[in-house]
């Protein structure tokens, strides 16, 4: 949207998009793009419901701010908490900066464990039943926070990447790096909907643009619409909860005492999320439970969960 001054050349960039780099990537964060941003919200503030949203793969905090200042976007994508590791120093590290780059600006903090770009979290996660298990936890930590939440499709029905044959790629990393780089297909298979078979009413068309696996006849929404357990009325209970509760209301969130390779915090509307990520059960604060990621083990939360209470 903005070139750098002197439009100087860059290096050959390699097949694959290196977000760590984006940084000093001379095709991105330019400061011209700030007054086209201007421009674009002068045209949504004539529009009141409309809603202004940056993917900014910016990871200075004051960089960042920039692009969520009063006259430019309304929300801006924080991939800090995507990139965090299942680890509890890790994640709250990532909470902390999110929240002090949206101050810098008086913007709303913006909360993502998925996009098209990386592996979907039951993958990321470690897979199987563990990554699971862990989406899950994030979910509730996630949808625990202050600010705007963003679900990528899918996300809701606990969709893992997708093993997909050669033949079937289509993400242009995989021809331009010689197919030795499968891309990010994995994570870009189409939502299953309903039936027993692919294409799972995704389309009338058997032939779509990525094949949809048969194994995923157990996650349609119409089949995890009926079970109580599934992950889709899970998170649909989870977003009822953090719509309706006015536990969930205030702007800022408070850090609890809590075991190793665990977190804690509360928000100011009086709920406490706890997510414990170490290897054994830890014991939760006093309260009544509102909502668990897993069963309780004796009253306390086991490994790879997270919990709400009041």
């Amino acid at each position: 949207m903005a070139k750098p001054p002197g439009l100087p050349d860059m290096e050959v960039i390699k097949a694959e998009v290196l977000l760590a780099d984006m940084d000093d990537d001379p095709r991105f964060n330019n400061d011209g793009v700030h007054e086209i941003h201007r421009q674009i919200r002068r045209v949504f503030d004539d529009y009141p419901d409309a809603v202004a949203i940056g993917e900014v793969w910016v990871y200075d905090n004051e960089q960042f701010s920039r692009y969520v200042r009063p006259d430019e976007l309304h929300l801006g994508f924080n991939f800090r908490l995507l990139r965090a590791d299942f680890d509890a120093t890790d994640i709250r590290g990532a909470i902390e900066n999110s929240v002090a780059a949206a101050a810098l600006a008086g913007a709303t903090p913006t909360w993502t464990l998925a996009n098209h770009d990386v592996d979907r979290e039951p993958t990321r996660y470690g897979g199987g039943r563990i990554g699971m298990d862990r989406a899950r936890a994030m979910a509730l930590v996630m949808l625990a926070l202050p600010g705007a939440v963003f679900i990528y499709n899918g996300e809701e029905l606990g969709l893992p990447n997708v093993e997909l044959p050669d033949e079937a790629l289509r993400d242009p990393v995989w021809e331009r790096s010689g197919h030795t780089r499968r891309g990010r297909d994995a994570s870009r298979v189409p939502m299953p909907w309903a039936g027993d078979a692919p294409p799972f009413d995704f389309s009338a068309n058997a032939a779509t643009w990525l094949p949809l696996p048969p194994e995923w006849a157990t996650l349609t929404v119409e089949k995890q619409l009926d079970d109580a357990s599934s992950t889709l009325v899970f998170f649909r209970h989870a977003i009822e909860l953090r719509r309706s509760r006015a536990e969930f209301d205030g702007t800022t969130l408070e850090w609890v005492d809590s075991p190793a390779d665990s977190l804690a915090f509360r928000r100011s509307g009086g709920l406490v999320c706890v997510l414990n990520a170490g290897r054994r059960a830890v014991p939760l604060p006093s309260g009544e439970v509102l909502l668990a990621s897993a069963p309780l083990v004796d009253g306390t939360l086991p490994p790879n969960a997270a919990a709400w209470l009041l």
